[in-house]
């Protein structure tokens, strides 16, 4: 299968290949919403993250919406464009400046998360409670293990060494 002998990489690209498909599956069910309220999926992550968990520098922002420095520039300018966000100095240490929701910002984002939310759950209808705690688990431990080869191997496409 895919050209692969080894028996466990071949189980490691199916699972692979099926997780990207229900991943696009549940992303194409969810981006309607987001796209009517011109937001992208990064965009409502920064909007969520700076709603539930308050005011935040843009690298801390970065870490929890999984973007890049340069990506989150991006975002954030665009978001401060359209007047939902604003850039603060922090008052304490001037160097430091912390990125916070305007009323405007924070209005979208309340009227527009609990109705993402609901679309996410149907989206993910077809499991239950429990499927969908073991799914979290599963996924949860993937991405600490997968982070975790990353910072002790270089990828094979730049010349690391095969497992």
């Amino acid at each position: 299968m895919f050209g692969v002998d080894d028996p466990d990489v071949a189980a490691a690209v199916r699972a692979y290949v099926k997780l990207m498909r229900a991943s696009r599956a549940v992303l194409a069910r969810v981006e309607p919403l987001l796209a009517a309220a011109g937001l992208t999926p990064t965009q409502l992550g920064v909007l969520e993250v700076l709603l539930h968990k308050g005011p935040m520098t843009q690298r801390e922002l970065g870490r929890k919406v999984l973007t890049s420095a340069g990506n989150m520039t991006d975002v954030i300018d665009k978001l401060a464009a359209r007047g939902l966000l604003r850039r603060v100095r922090d008052a304490c240490d001037r160097r430091s400046v912390r990125v916070e929701l305007t009323a405007e910002g924070q209005a979208l984002i309340e009227e527009l998360f609990p109705r993402h939310a609901a679309d996410i759950a149907r989206a993910m209808a077809g499991l239950d409670p429990a499927q969908l705690e073991a799914l979290g688990a599963l996924l949860r431990r993937l991405g600490m293990a997968a982070a975790q080869a990353g910072r002790e191997k270089a990828p094979l496409a730049t010349g690391g060494t095969p497992p």
